[in-house]
């Protein structure tokens, strides 16, 4: 298997909700709306599938996951720790009309990095992150 990820699909009770959130709060532009939402990011996808479609898709099952940790978290680096603070403030001041909530002020990382971390609608753990050891390109990219 290719060292690649093309697609990462979240689950969401609530579709309407998911996607006002990630195209009022962060605005977004969706490239599909049928079935699923997908929202192209510079090389991959993340889309947005209802929980019980999704899990009847894989052969999970239908039951929606618990609240809490999931044990994964979503991260949006960015160039500099002012893009991180000023992400994180929209966050704070207009979240809980889109259903997100900031749960981790920024703070400087043990390994020289600068985070903090909010919620979706969903509960999906989202790092914004500045790493001065993975600088971005010009399209927004990790360098590697």
């Amino acid at each position: 298997m290719e060292q690649r990820l093309s697609v990462f699909c979240l689950g969401t009770g609530d579709m309407a909700r998911a996607r006002r959130f990630y195209e009022g709060l962060l605005g977004w532009t969706p490239q599909q709306t049928e079935g699923i939402t997908a929202y192209y990011l510079g090389g991959m996808m993340l889309a947005i599938a209802e929980h019980g479609e999704l899990a009847a898709d894989a052969a999970l099952g239908a039951q929606a996951p618990a609240a809490g940790y999931r044990g994964f978290t979503l991260a949006h680096n960015v160039a500099s720790e002012e893009e991180v603070d000023a992400l994180l403030t929209l966050v704070e001041k207009e979240g809980s009309t889109y259903g997100a909530q900031l749960v981790k002020k920024a703070t400087r990382a043990p390994w020289g990095g600068y985070s903090g971390y909010f919620t979706d609608p969903d509960g999906n753990a989202w790092e914004v992150c500045f790493n001065p050891f993975w600088p971005l390109d010009e399209a927004g990219r990790i360098k590697i």
